[in-house]
């Protein structure tokens, strides 16, 4: 099962130097073409993409286990193909067997990682590495952020299972950079 990544909004604390935890949201976005489709061919993987915002508990939200299959675009972060740090979250497996990001530990570099958007443009991204982080020490310095060049982060969790409402131990994170945007 996916418990969810550590909090989104502990990034911001880090670049303002800031100790705390934020608890003004960052504004959600109105981008001009939400991601509607994730493919990523090495892994077989072609999955719905739905906005997810932020749970209570001040991660990000994550589609519900009933819906598996789908992946969930964090929107109050960057839109995929947009400047800033794109985020796809998805399940690893559930209590059935596996779910959408089952296999996203196995991504190489250069894998490429494509999101449509509801105008029908294509953003392609290629995998820079795939990392394994334990939940309480994510390195929100390189996870999220709204400035700098488009690049996509598929968030998923890994490592040992420890139960209780921690789930997994870990969280896996392909970071991927882009390599270009085919319009219709």
């Amino acid at each position: 099962m996916w418990s969810r990544p550590a909090g989104p909004f502990d990034w911001a604390d880090a670049a303002t130097g800031s100790s705390g935890r934020t608890t003004e949201p960052t504004r959600a976005r109105e981008p001009a073409s939400l991601p509607v489709r994730l493919a990523v061919p090495a892994i077989k993987i072609t999955a719905p993409v739905t906005p997810v915002g932020q749970a209570r508990d001040g991660s990000i939200a994550v589609p519900p286990l009933t819906e598996h299959h789908q992946t969930g675009w964090y929107n109050r972060g960057a839109v995929p193909g947009d400047p800033g740090r794109a985020i796809i979250v998805g399940h690893v497996d559930t209590k059935s067997g596996p779910a959408v990001f089952y296999r996203l530990h196995e991504l190489k570099p250069g894998d490429r990682i494509e999101v449509t958007r509801e105008d029908r443009s294509v953003v392609t991204f290629k995998v820079d590495t795939v990392e394994y982080f334990d939940k309480a020490n994510l390195p929100a310095d390189r996870v999220y952020g709204e400035s700098g060049p488009a690049e996509l982060r598929l968030i998923t969790c890994g490592g040992e299972w420890v139960g209780g409402h921690t789930g997994y131990q870990d969280n896996v994170i392909a970071f991927a950079s882009l390599l270009d945007t085919r319009n219709p």
